[in-house]
């Protein structure tokens, strides 16, 4: 039979059961049209979200180059902006961090003793999130003097980028820090680490681009993962304020990274400029006040030799219909594990909150034990200077301890509590727990020569106003007798 036929056509709506109905034609291509349809506006549905997660956000207004308010960046990117305004958040609390502003000198009143004679013993308090950054400093005992250095701004405001423009770098250091209090009025936020037109990270305070330029780098040819690390290192770095009168510089904000950025290497650049944050007065001792080296210490661990930064883990990638953008509240990761830890570890919640702490606590028995051999170190070198010891004889014992507090602080004024590199945390407390035992073992040996052979009598400081009161008694010049 001959294609196209009546009867060939007839057969396409036979089947082995018989003819179908007459309607079964029009079922079908209905169904077909509705799938069809149902296909398409799936595929224009995906392409929306493609294109609106891929797409620029659309500028609001103009923002100007140093604009300091953020809220004037939320009108342009309310996403973000929503999710930095969490960190007006001051409740949260992990095993060892959190926003909660937990006061450490209750706590650990051992720090009262080591940081006697500076403004760490006054008032130490776990930070708050960004959105507090200037009324903390404001309020902070550390800096109620009639002088304090303006440099002490650097960290705190949007507004230092646009001050330092207008007065000029050395001068805006240079300057009082209670002179600026009308000027600095925003927070930590935006405009620290993007540029208004583009969005793009960029770099904002000297202090770290200078310190790129003194190892021989340029930060312009950080990759775009580099910099999602190194915008948080402009602050959370080690540092120290540089005076050079010849060179015209006064409280000039620098990091110590001439010879490398570990701890070792910091102290020995610090060892080569005789550099001292203070002395202390109870041993005498020449103090170099670790700052945060949170990028120094994290360099050394394993996140860092995955090339994970710190974006990826306190500011992880957030969702929303089909934008992805990065979450501005910046917090512990352990507020936020399923985000940040889960992405790559694939175990319960449970299980890498117990892995995190489990480390911490190791790291925080460490410290504990090197800060009691601190403590006791410094009052076996005033024991000596009690029985007669020169200084020229003590000048051993008051390094070693210099290098011991130094390596200890270093791991105490991070954050994570040395999560960010537990080997690199473990192996400076454990020297120095060793270099403090070494000091006490030196001391011992100069009490001997004045025939002191039993063992300092040390004072009560198992609170914190205990400890307050016998560091104020060496402050004072009088101390309290140690010599049995």
């Amino acid at each position: 039979m001959a294609s196209g036929t009546p009867e060939s056509k007839s057969k396409l709506f036979t089947s082995s059961a018989g003819p179908l109905p007459l309607w079964a034609g029009a079922a079908i291509l209905v169904s077909a049209a509705g799938a069809i349809l149902v296909l398409g506006l799936l595929a224009v549905s995906v392409m929306e979200r493609r294109w609106e997660a891929q797409r620029p956000t659309m500028v609001a207004t103009p923002i100007a180059q140093w604009e300091p308010d953020n809220a004037v960046w939320g009108q342009s990117y309310p996403r973000q902006y929503e999710s930095y305004l969490k960190t007006r958040i001051t409740d949260t609390r992990t095993k060892f961090g959190g926003a909660d502003p937990r006061d450490y000198l209750e706590e650990d009143s051992f720090q009262v003793i080591l940081f006697a004679g500076y403004g760490f013993s006054k008032e130490y308090l776990q930070a708050r999130g960004h959105y507090y950054a200037v009324q903390d400093v404001r309020e902070t005992a550390r800096i109620a003097t009639p002088f304090q250095a303006a440099t002490c701004w650097t960290c705190k405001s949007t507004d230092v980028p646009r001050m330092m423009d207008k007065m000029g770098v050395k001068e805006f250091y240079a300057a009082n820090f209670h002179d600026l209090t009308s000027e600095i009025t925003h927070p930590i936020g935006c405009q620290d680490c993007h540029d208004p037109n583009t969005l793009r990270l960029r770099i904002t305070r000297p202090a770290l681009r200078e310190a790129f330029a003194a190892m021989g780098r340029s930060i312009d040819e950080a990759s775009h993962q580099e910099m999602r690390s190194l915008v948080c290192t402009q602050c959370h770095a080690e540092y120290y304020f540089k005076t050079d009168e010849s060179a015209g510089l006064k409280n000039y904000l620098t990091f110590p990274w001439p010879k490398g950025t570990t701890a070792d290497d910091m102290l020995a650049y610090y060892d080569a400029i005789d550099f001292a944050d203070y002395v202390h007065p109870i041993s005498g001792a020449r103090i170099v006040k670790a700052q945060h080296p949170d990028y120094e210490l994290y360099r050394t661990g394993v996140h860092s030799f995955r090339d994970v930064s710190c974006a990826d883990c306190h500011m992880p990638y957030r969702t929303e219909g089909g934008v992805k953008f990065t979450d501005h509240h910046v917090q512990s990761p352990l507020l936020n594990i399923a985000n940040s830890c889960a992405v790559c570890h694939r175990w319960s919640e449970d299980e890498l909150r117990g892995r995190v702490e489990g480390i911490q606590t190791k790291v925080s028995e460490a410290m504990l034990q090197a800060e009691e051999a601190l403590v006791h170190a410094h009052f076996d070198i005033a024991a000596a200077v009690q029985a007669g010891t020169a200084d020229d004889d003590l000048r051993a014992a008051r390094a070693l301890v210099r290098g011991a507090q130094f390596r200890w602080d270093y791991v105490s004024a991070t954050n994570g509590m040395g999560f960010h590199s537990p080997q690199e945390s473990m192996r400076l407390l454990g020297e120095a727990a060793n270099l403090a035992q070494q000091a006490r073992v030196d001391a011992a040996r100069l009490l001997a020569r004045h025939g002191v052979t039993s063992a300092p009598r040390y004072p009560d400081v198992s609170t914190r106003q205990k400890a307050w009161d016998v560091a104020q008694s060496f402050v004072g010049g009088a101390g309290v007798k140690l010599l049995p």
